[in-house]
């Protein structure tokens, strides 16, 4: 009987790499249809927020993600089983138009709920990917998910720094990180509730960019933990893995199916 011990063959990491930039190219696509939905270009959406809102929307949005960090957690400690990305996506569909119903009002009250379950299916990519949800430098990696430019954002790959930014996870590190995401996921997530502002539309319109933007992030989160993976598997520095990555998004190398 041998005793070897068993391996993780070593990858192929060029091919590797070319599947996770076809990835990250896709979910760069998944937020025309609401774009088609609400009539508007990207640039536009969050002026149709009143001010008042617009001014709170990174405190909104970081104690969204505060609460979603710790809610998220628990429910996968009560065993609550991770969804496909399709049941991820509708389910956050539905939300999206019952935020819609109400227009402003109802969208803002939907907001964290559409965020927990966001960073739910990110914990469940990364435990896909052969992560522990629970390892705290996993849950700081999920949240960083959210630090990508959001569907609606053009981008060409310069976009990829949180992938390769390793947070140990204290209090004071967690209050930084979100410190860090919440500006950016602030700007995706106000042209989501403006959208949902579209009056008579608002409820199609909600549903339409949260399975866009639930899409999104997933495909993100695959691209996150993929890289993570690869650098597990390949002993090669993630930093490197993350600038061969960029360059091949940034100078559209060929990639191979």
């Amino acid at each position: 009987m041998s005793n070897l011990v068993p391996h993780n063959p070593i990858p192929d990491v060029d091919a590797a790499l070319d599947a996770l930039a076809r990835r990250y190219r896709q979910a760069g696509g998944f937020g025309i249809e609401a774009l088609n939905m609400v009539g508007g270009q990207a640039e536009n959406l969050l002026e149709r927020l009143p001010a008042p809102v617009r001014s709170r929307l990174d405190t909104a949005t970081a104690q969204a993600l505060r609460a979603a960090f710790d809610v998220a957690h628990l429910s996968r400690g009560g065993r609550i089983p991770d969804g496909t990305g399709w049941q991820n996506t509708l389910v956050t569909g539905a939300m999206g138009a019952a935020g819609g119903l109400g227009g402003l009002p109802t969208a803002l009250a939907e907001l964290p709920v559409t965020v927990t379950v966001l960073l739910r299916a990110i914990q469940g990519i990364a435990a896909s990917h052969g992560f522990d949800p629970a390892d705290p430098a996993v849950r700081a990696a999920s949240v960083q998910v959210f630090a990508a430019a959001g569907p609606l954002a053009r981008d060409d790959g310069a976009d990829l720094g949180f992938v390769a930014t390793r947070v140990t996870l204290t209090g004071p590190a967690l209050n930084g990180l979100i410190a860090r995401v919440a500006p950016r996921l602030a700007a995706a997530l106000g042209q989501k509730l403006a959208a949902q502002t579209v009056p008579v539309l608002g409820a199609v319109a909600g549903a339409a960019t949260n399975m866009a933007y639930t899409r999104y992030y997933q495909q993100i989160a695959h691209v996150q933990f993929g890289l993570m993976n690869l650098s597990r598997d390949s002993n090669i520095p993630l930093e490197e893995l993350n600038e061969r990555l960029r360059r091949r998004l940034e100078r559209r190398i060929p990639l191979r199916s």
